[in-house]
C-alpha cells in the first residue's frame, strides 16, 4: 500500500519500474558486448601486428596508442548503430551486435593488412617507434573508415 502511495504521489506510470530495471539490464548487456568486442578487436590487431601491442600501450608508444584507440573507437561505431537499429529487441540487437562485432574485426584487420602492403607502411616497426610518425595516421584513419563503413552497412 505504501509503495503504491508513494508511486501515485510521483505521477509515475504502473510498470515504470520494471520498464526501468529492463533499461537498465539491457544497457548493462551492450556495454559487456561492446567491452567483449573492443577486448576481441584488440586482440585481433595485436596477434596480426608484429610486437606486443598491449605492452607498447602501456609504454605510451605513440604510434601504437593512436592506432589502437581508432580502432577501439571503430568498433563502438559498429555497436552503436547495431544497439540503434536493435529497435528495442535486445535479445536480437545482441546477437546482431556479436556477429557485425566480429565481421568488423575481422574485416579491420584484413584492410590493415592490405594497407600495410599497399602503402607499403612497416606497421611492426610504426607501432615500436618511440617517436610519433603521421603515418600513424594513415594506418587510424583506415581503422576509422572501416568501422563507419561497417556501421553504416548494418544500418
Amino acid at each position: 500500500m505504501t509503495t503504491q502511495l508513494a508511486v501515485s504521489a510521483l505521477a509515475l506510470e504502473e510498470g515504470f519500474g520494471g520498464a526501468l530495471l529492463r533499461g537498465v539490464g539491457a544497457i548493462a548487456l551492450y556495454a559487456v558486448v561492446g567491452l567483449l568486442l573492443m577486448l576481441v578487436g584488440f586482440y585481433a590487431i595485436d596477434l596480426t601486428t608484429p610486437g606486443k601491442l598491449s605492452q607498447l600501450v602501456r609504454d605510451g608508444a605513440p604510434n601504437a596508442v593512436v592506432i589502437t584507440s581508432a580502432g577501439l573507437i571503430s568498433m563502438a561505431f559498429i555497436v552503436v548503430v547495431v544497439i540503434n537499429n536493435a529497435g528495442g529487441k535486445l535479445s536480437e540487437g545482441l546477437l546482431s551486435a556479436l556477429i557485425f562485432g566480429f565481421v568488423g574485426v575481422i574485416v579491420q584487420v584484413l584492410a590493415v593488412r592490405l594497407l600495410e602492403w599497399v602503402t607499403r607502411i612497416d606497421i611492426g616497426n610504426l607501432i615500436r617507434s618511440e617517436v610519433y610518425t603521421p603515418a600513424s595516421l594513415v594506418v587510424a584513419s583506415a581503422h576509422l573508415a572501416l568501422g563507419l563503413v561497417v556501421a553504416v552497412a548494418i544500418s
